[in-house]
């Protein structure tokens, strides 16, 4: 069983990367604005479903690859620090999009399609996976149990986490827009928030040890 504070810590953690840009949060958006928000909960069912896919398969790789090859924390940890400090630069890189700007010409689309594109865009971004085999071994310690099961614990977390915030998210999207189009000072102050956090984490995992 994995420690509550460091549990807390992986909610925090989580927490920081959900609600940076990326494929999941622009789908969400850009549909519960064009489409309203019964449309952004539809598609927001089929994002956490391939949430629980990448789970999956994470969870039985990591329990063979933390078994089988010694120094597979080390390469993991390195993918991880590269993936935040992507993720940082990406948040303040110039020119970058405000992600409340939807092109309002998106068609409209059924249910069944908005589950399974929501769906499809989770399992096929290769930033997700990343996510799962580079951050999860930070709190994955043998003296805790089982490999498959602290890897189930840490993505029900995650998933968690990640369901709270997009749900707020597409309850919001349509009054977030209106204030980030009338207050561009904060879509930069908030990108520059998020890359401060996101450095912090890639520092922190950097020096971290395996134990």
């Amino acid at each position: 069983m994995i420690p509550f504070h460091e549990l807390l810590f992986f909610a925090l953690a989580a927490l920081v990367l959900v609600i940076s840009p990326g494929p999941n949060m622009i789908y969400l958006i850009s549909r519960t604005i064009t489409q309203g928000r019964k449309a952004g909960l539809t598609s927001l069912a089929g994002v956490i479903c391939g949430f629980l896919f990448h789970i999956l398969m994470v969870s039985f790789g990591l329990t063979a690859i933390l078994f089988a090859v010694p120094f597979a924390y080390t390469v993991l940890k390195t993918m991880g620090v590269i993936y935040l400090l992507y993720l940082a630069y990406q948040a303040i890189k110039p020119n970058s999009k405000n992600i409340f700007e939807v092109d309002q010409s998106l068609k409209i689309d059924q249910p069944r399609k908005l589950f399974t594109v929501g769906f499809l865009t989770n399992v096929l971004n290769p930033k997700v996976a990343v996510f799962y085999l580079s951050f999860f071994p930070q709190f994955i310690k043998p003296a805790y149990g089982s490999i498959f099961s602290q890897s189930l614990m840490l993505g029900c977390t995650q998933i968690l986490v990640s369901f709270s915030i997009n749900f707020l998210i597409v309850l919001s999207a349509a009054k977030a827009a209106s204030f980030f189009a009338s207050n561009p000072l904060w879509v930069k102050v908030q990108k520059w928030f998020m890359a401060s956090v996101l450095a912090f984490l890639a520092v922190k995992m950097a020096l971290s040890k395996a134990k």
